[in-house]
């Protein structure tokens, strides 16, 4: 085949017109802790931080690759495509830690993908000249490193491994078919054959334990989950409960089944890494457990209720009785006795009432008897990766439903719908087509699941229907072929083609890429093992392939279109036509060179008949199609915005069918529109697949750490092309993502703000914190100012403090109205609604999935997505992964209205979200507005009379002043036996030993320092030194005051730390000394040079062991708890993994009996380096443990004064709030910002937007799907 240059020159490097630059990239938590850090990574200049962190953190190789390589010799490969493999003399002149490493240059990767490529073209005979190879692999690099198009993510960590640095292994049980033999081989090698495919589809069959049944299929998941790759079946021949087997028992039905493949796929997910595994249910409309499986999600979401709300009613009430046990003054055991204390006769009445068990009950009261103060009774949440939804199923996989058009028909008459035996064929139970149709709509309303699958429109446009139906899907229902079969997917940047200056999409352009991209993806179909043999055959006899587009949202919008108009679906409509039209076209001209695949010739006529029915679509005919139960929707020539975008879409489809006609295809499919998920991100997409923008206001990550708003690139955009002057884009901007200051605000400003008692320190800080919040609450915190700050200076109470609801501007004062329009000005308003200068006819240009900001009122309808996708689907090979969005108000009655929709206009898939239908997500509107609260309080204490509002004033007066008395305090005295460390050092060349004293809480009460061999001055210093810092740990100081004023001191001796783990260089003692203990007792992991949680058995970097427990026995806990402390009584206690259990309450299992807990506390309290708990294993010494234990006993402890009693109910009055914001605050922030309000399960950022039928990360690139 021939190449044409179009970027490149034959004469210069791809490179040579593009200027690079070197990032560090670096990845973080939300607490401040790395995931990922990399120094000099070269990425090409224009590229955003987020693409260079994408790209360091997923898609460089991080070790193997040779510092030094040399070239293989193959006598029928040009020397420049060569492979290469480490040199091994050059290396062994190298030092041993220089020898092997990572990639650190982008250059490096779109190197060995592109040379991989051309490599296998060339073996492949793909090319008809070497300058055709040469121009080939040019432009590739070209384009991968302007962001034009990007392959999916497998290709990225696999692709051209084996070729550029010669990285090799044993085979990993995949399979290959020889392209020059066709003969079915087992790869002895684990890269050679490089793994390219994202999406799979395997099938069942009714069989327990063979090769192809159920069991099987488990394992053959598996090994696609733990290679990142999703993979869907559908589970229809599955016999269904109660079906006779071949012994003569009864199935126990295929829920039963379909619940340990859950388990299973969560199995795999929990391990290798932490993203949920990507799998697709399907099952038909007429299996006889089709109303179970409808209905499945549905009852594990109200599991999920009851677990949460169940947990908190008997914790309140079952807390209470204790309370009433422990709170009373009776002889003897009146206090236990009903009948004599009427404070626990009344609460076990309340709990009777709330339906708490008599036994649970009955329990609490024994512990009281006991001696117990206090129980633990875990409180479950709703977050996705919970206790209480890892205790349900159902969380792992996407469901559908596989329609065909009678049962369709049957819904519409309200016909009969029956359901078949899987083994007899035969009728085991009529019901209404509509009841079922309901069930559904229900259903997907209730939990956003099951989709649906229109099967009648699925195979009919099947291009090898003589060689089976398709009956399923991958995960995210844009690739639908046979069974067991995979693609490998790449999608192109739309919004790339587009010049702004000239307004016009550069067609040729996108046509060149399309050629070149359809032959990528034909040679990656050649080169490719596949996990099992029957996909290994079926994709050599199919070579199925999946090019698709990103970033329709963000062109459009730049162009200043709607999403929802007619030009819009049109241009839409139109550059799919020509993007699968050019592929066939490619798939035609290699099979004329090539030869067709294996399978066309039997399936040539339904072939041919699929291309003039896309073609029909593509010359606007709205009739005339050939064996279709539905009619597409045709290309509408007359609303394209670029006429000759139209004439291109008919002149492909016109070359593709004279070309396919003559030679065939080489390709079953070649077209898909995936979600684009983590790949969407190393292209700059402002939106991925087919997907709308979520949101106009977006945080762009820098270089150096943090975020900064900004208002999404085509928002300006847009505006120029509707007219709008730069002034007024200006002022519109501005609107939208706020003056970031306080300078010149409404109503909250830096003079009213200094006349509430902030100092000038205070507005600093908080001007630091505005750029960056997108709503002043959240600068307005006590993560700005400090606890401190607020208690102190401004006398608001720390129990206030305390309260999940606390809003810093309204306890000072500052009303809702003011509040708000400051909040305008300052952080914007998120949305261009009600901005100057911005005319409302252009309002839908800028609609979003979701309503934009807090005042925003506008969002795409569900008609408009449905639509959209209806305008691109006729020109698809496969079909559209999209979710649609619903408001949370949508009807079950509007649920079933958009799969009608969907169906009367030839979708072949579809999927629904609607807001608030799963509890692990919250809802974008809240119930009730948290500002009523307030308003209704401040208009209740306006309406009482001057003596009551003097009364309610007071009680404020006194509870501050209450708080003044408790800040002040007498010395704790540290307990005269006590637990503690001695860590020695040597800093700079002299050993430094630090010992530890805490209280029985694991506080640190006290610290020595010695220095071994030191002068009698510097010794004695540092010792009484030590004594002053004991003495101000006793009086209450913070650790982390220490911290901060002696951490990076300088005085000698100073350098090289040896003997500690964490810390590697000092600056001075003290340095040395308080970071050991802010790494030790703060977990301040920022202050290590070596994270502790790196040193642990799964770190990464420990090659077969990877993962894996110690083996034997487990760990004694004398490694770390004193032998004298617990004299002598180590000896039944084991390290235990995980975290310890709540300080100064029970363990939390009121429900094992038998079980036994220590009732002293964690001799590692405190530790914060680690992450262990200790157990005794057996009950040897009486008091040490208790049967069933659910409480912890009082310990014995000193008398306090007044004060130290006040300062203890304090501190346990907030010790439950987290000195970070909660989960609920981040959730809440998160969906301000438009994101869904999801934790990711990689980096733990609540950054997740909706992407196709899945969702990705916008911090670290993850995706719950397979591109």
């Amino acid at each position: 085949m021939k190449f044409e240059r179009r970027y490149t020159r034959d004469d210069r490097s791809p490179y040579a017109e593009i200027d690079f630059r070197l990032t560090t990239s670096e990845i973080r938590n939300p607490d401040g802790s790395v995931v990922f850090r990399l120094e000099n990574v070269e990425v090409p200049e224009f590229w955003s931080q987020v693409a260079s962190d994408v790209l360091a953190q997923k898609y460089f190789r991080k070790a193997g690759v040779a510092a030094r390589l040399k070239k293989i010799e193959e006598e029928t490969v040009p020397s420049w495509l060569w492979r290469s493999v480490p040199d091994t003399e050059a290396l062994a002149a190298l030092p041993e830690a220089e020898r092997f490493g990572g990639e650190t240059s982008s250059k490096q990767v779109f190197d060995r993908l592109a040379g991989c490529w051309t490599y296998w073209g060339w073996k492949g005979g793909y090319f008809s000249s070497e300058d055709d190879a040469r121009a080939f692999n040019d432009e590739l690099r070209y384009m991968l490193a302007r962001q034009m198009v990007a392959p999916n993510s497998p290709q990225w960590f696999n692709t051209g491994l084996h070729w550029a640095y010669g990285i090799d292994g044993p085979g990993q049980g995949h399979y290959y078919v020889d392209f020059k033999t066709g003969k079915l081989t087992k790869s002895k090698s684990a890269y050679e054959h490089p793994q390219p495919h994202a999406c799979f589809i395997q099938g069942i069959e009714d069989d327990l334990v063979n090769e192809g049944g159920i069991m099987d299929l488990w394992v053959r998941e598996a090994r696609l989950f733990k290679y990142g790759s999703g993979t869907g079946s559908n589970f229809s021949r599955l016999r269904g409960e109660g079906e006779r087997l071949s012994g003569g028992g009864r199935s126990s039905g295929l829920m039963s089944f379909l619940k340990i493949g859950d388990r299973a796929a969560g199995a795999i997910k929990s391990g290798g890494t932490t993203r949920r595994a990507a799998k697709m249910v399907v099952v038909d409309a007429d299996h006889p457990d089709i109303e179970q499986y409808i209905d499945w999600k549905v009852r594990e979401e109200q599991k999920v209720a009851a677990l949460v709300t169940g947990s908190k009613i008997n914790q309140k009430h079952l807390k209470a009785v204790m309370r009433a046990c422990v709170n009373c003054e009776g002889s003897g055991d009146d206090c236990f006795v009903p009948e004599k204390n009427p404070a626990l006769r009344r609460e076990i009445k309340l709990a009777r009432r709330a339906l708490v068990p008599d036994n649970y009950i009955k329990r609490v009261i024994q512990f009281a008897k006991q001696g117990y103060k206090d129980i633990d009774f875990p409180i479950y949440d709703t977050d996705w990766d919970s206790e209480a939804y890892l205790t349900v199923s159902g969380q792992n996989s996407n469901n559908s439903v596989s329609l065909k058009d009678d049962f369709l028909r049957a819904v519409e008459t309200d016909g009969d719908w029956n359901l078949i035996g899987r083994t007899t064929g035969k009728v085991t139970k009529t019901l209404k087509a509509r009841d079922l149709w309901e069930k559904i709509g229900h259903a997907a309303w209730a939990s956003a699941d099951p989709g649906l699958h229109f099967n009648t429109t699925m195979n009919d446009w099947h291009t090898c229907k003589a060689s089976g139906d398709i009956r399923a899907s991958n995960p995210c229902s844009e690739y639908m072929f046979l069974d067991d079969t995979a693609c490998n997917l790449a999608s192109t940047n739309l919004l790339t083609f587009y010049d702004v200056a000239t307004k016009r999409f550069d067609v040729e352009a996108y046509e060149h890429l399309c050629r070149l991209w359809t032959v990528v993806l034909e040679i990656s179909v050649l080169m490719a093992q596949f996990p099992s043999k029957a996909i290994a055959e079926l994709s050599y006899e199919f070579r199925t392939l999946g090019l698709g587009f990103a970033n329709i949202g963000g062109l459009l919008m730049t162009m200043g279109l709607s999403y929802d108009s007619k030009e819009g679906r049109a241009l839409c409509g139109a550059l799919t036509a020509i993007m699968t039209g050019i592929a066939y076209k490619t798939s035609a001209e290699m099979a004329g060179e090539l030869g067709a695949f294996p399978g066309h010739k039997k399936n040539a006529s339904h072939m041919l008949r699929v291309i003039r029915n896309h073609r029909r679509a593509a010359l606007g005919q709205a009739s005339g199609y050939e064996a279709l139960a539905v009619n597409p929707v045709p290309l509408d020539h007359a609303s394209c915005p670029q006429p000759d975008l139209v004439a291109h879409a008919t002149r492909a489809w016109d070359d593709a069918l004279a070309l396919g006609e003559q030679h065939g295809y080489r390709n079953a499919q070649v077209t898909v529109v995936a979600p684009t998920g983590t790949i969407g991100l190393v292209m700059d997409c402002d939106t991925t697949g087919i997907e709308p923008d979520f949101a106009l206001v977006k945080f762009k990550k820098l270089a150096g750490g943090g975020y900064w708003k900004i208002i999404n690139r085509a928002v300006p955009e847009g505006l120029r092309a509707l007219g709008y002057r730069e002034s007024e884009i200006a002022e519109i901007e501005a609107y939208a993502v706020g003056h970031g200051s306080l300078s010149n605000a409404p109503g909250i400003n830096i003079s009213t703000l200094k006349a509430k008692g902030f100092t000038d320190e205070a507005i600093e800080k908080v001007e630091k914190a505005l750029p960056t919040a997108f709503d002043i609450k959240f600068a307005f915190n006590k993560w700005t100012f400090g606890e401190d700050f607020i208690r102190d200076t401004l006398g608001i109470g720390a129990d206030v403090l305390a309260s999940p609801s606390f809003d810093l501007l309204a306890a000072v004062g500052f009303t809702r109205r003011e509040i708000e329009a400051a909040n305008v000005h300052i952080c914007g308003a998120m949305t261009v609604e009600g901005a100057p200068h911005l005319k409302a006819e252009h309002y839908p240009v800028f609609d979003c999935a979701n309503p934009c900001g807090k005042i925003g009122k506008r969002y795409l309808s569900v008609e408009s997505h449905i639509r959209m996708m209806a305008a691109s689907q006729p020109f698809i090979s496969g079909a559209i992964s999209k979710t649609i969005n619903m408001p949370n108000d949508a009807t079950v009655e509007d649920c079933k209205s958009a799969y009608l929709l969907s169906w009367k206009l030839a979708l072949k898939a579809n999927a629904l979200y609607r807001d608030g239908s799963k509890l692990s997500q919250p809802l974008n509107s809240q119930l009730i507005a948290d500002d009523d609260e307030d308003d209704d309080a401040i208009e209740a204490l306006l309406e009482k009379p001057m003596a009551a509002r003097a009364a309610a004033v007071s009680e404020k007066v006194v509870e501050r002043l209450v708080e003044r008395i408790i800040v002040m305090r007498e010395r704790e005295k540290m307990p005269d036996r006590r637990k503690g460390y001695t860590q020695k050092a040597v800093v700079g060349g002299h050993k430094v030993y630090l010992r530890t004293g805490e209280y029985d809480d694991g506080r640190l009460g006290e610290i020595f320092i010695d220095m071994h061999k030191e002068g009698a001055a510097l010794r004695s210093f540092i010792n009484n030194f030590a004594i002053a810092v004991s003495l101000g740990l006793q009086y209450g100081v913070p650790l982390e005051e220490y911290v901060d004023a002696f951490t990076f001191t300088r005085f000698e001796p100073a350098g090289p730390v040896q003997g500690n783990d964490s810390i590697k260089y000092a600056t001075s003692i003290l340095d040395y000394v308080f970071r050991e203990l802010a790494v030790s007792y703060m977990s301040r992991f920022d202050l290590a040079h070596v994270d502790p949680s790196e040193s642990g058995f799964d770190a990464i970097g420990k090659g077969v062991v990877e993962g894996k427990e110690p083996e034997g026995q487990p760990q004694q806990a004398t490694r770390y708890v004193s032998k004298g402390l617990t004299r002598s009584r180590t000896d039944n206690l084991v390290v235990m993994r995980g975290g310890g259990e709540a300080r100064g309450s029970a363990p939390s299992s009121l429900a094992s009996e038998g079980g036994t807990r220590s009732s002293a506390p964690s001799p590692l309290a405190g530790e914060g380096r680690v992450g262990s708990k200790v157990t005794p294993l057996s009950s040897s010494h009486a008091g040490e443990a208790t049967e069933g234990a659910v409480a912890l006993k009082q310990e014995t402890e000193h008398d306090l004064s007044p004060t130290e009693r006040l300062e203890q109910q304090q501190r346990s009055k907030v010790a439950a709030h987290s000195t970070a914001p909660t989960k609920a605050e981040r959730r809440a922030e998160a969906k301000a910002r438009g994101y869904e309000g999801e934790m990711c399960p990689e980096c733990g950022n609540f950054t997740l937007v909706r992407n196709g039928t899945c969702m990705k990360c916008d911090t670290c690139g993850s995706t719950t799907g397979c591109s």
